[in-house]
């Protein structure tokens, strides 16, 4: 093992260790070879501008475990997932959970595909198309979650068929969410707001939960 990859593995063990997230040997095995596929496959389709495995291992996949402790299933809808973030890292680290990754972008697709394949994820499964021409699941989604795909209303206005009875928006966002909020639809509303800390970013993020307004007054 080179000094490179030591260093790697420190990283994400230590960053999942300030996360509070145990995994086991293969989880760990298929979170460390997706940072090996993305920066393997970002060299030739420019897939995210991180370009460091370092890099990688921070900002996609701790800044994607942040969220776990807020996801419930039994179904995840990941709107605009680009190479997958976050729902790889979360199909991983939650096997029991059924995750969806949508985008329209071909390449993107192809790199899910791949990273379904190599790392063995029965519980994932990539759909090339817009959003505005996606099927659901039957009873629709529990949760659709948004790591960078558009501002809150068109988030909410692109998915609102897509979400079930009492589901739930996951966005993740950075500190500047507070303009968004303020122009959300009356029938929407802010059910909870979570700090996260991503070990070894000095960035604010948040993750922002949205409802039905009348869920909450269920």
């Amino acid at each position: 093992m080179t000094s490179g990859e030591r260093s790697l593995e420190a990283r994400l063990d230590g960053g999942l260790a300030a996360l509070g997230i145990a995994v086991e040997g293969e989880q760990r095995h298929q979170l460390l070879a997706l940072v090996g596929l993305l920066h393997k496959w970002n060299r030739a389709y420019n897939l995210t501008a991180v370009r460091t495995p370092e890099e990688m291992v921070t900002r996609h996949l701790l800044d994607s475990a942040a969220v776990l402790p807020f996801i419930r299933g039994p179904e995840l809808l990941d709107v605009g997932s680009g190479p997958g973030l976050p729902g790889l890292v979360l199909a991983i680290l939650e096997p029991s959970l059924s995750v969806t990754l949508l985008d329209s972008n071909g390449k993107k697709v192809r790199f899910q595909r791949q990273a379904v394949m190599e790392l063995g994820l029965g519980n994932v499964t990539p759909v090339q198309a817009r959003v505005e021409a996606f099927e659901p699941i039957a009873g629709g989604h529990a949760q659709v979650i948004s790591r960078a795909f558009s501002s809150l209303v068109d988030f909410i206005a692109l998915t609102a068929s897509l979400v079930a009875p009492g589901g739930e928006w996951l966005a993740m966002k950075g500190p500047a969410v507070d303009d968004e909020l303020a122009e959300l639809p009356e029938n929407i509303v802010v059910a909870a707001r979570h700090d996260l800390a991503v070990p070894y970013e000095n960035g604010g993020r948040q993750l922002v939960v949205l409802q039905h307004r009348d869920v909450t007054q269920a």
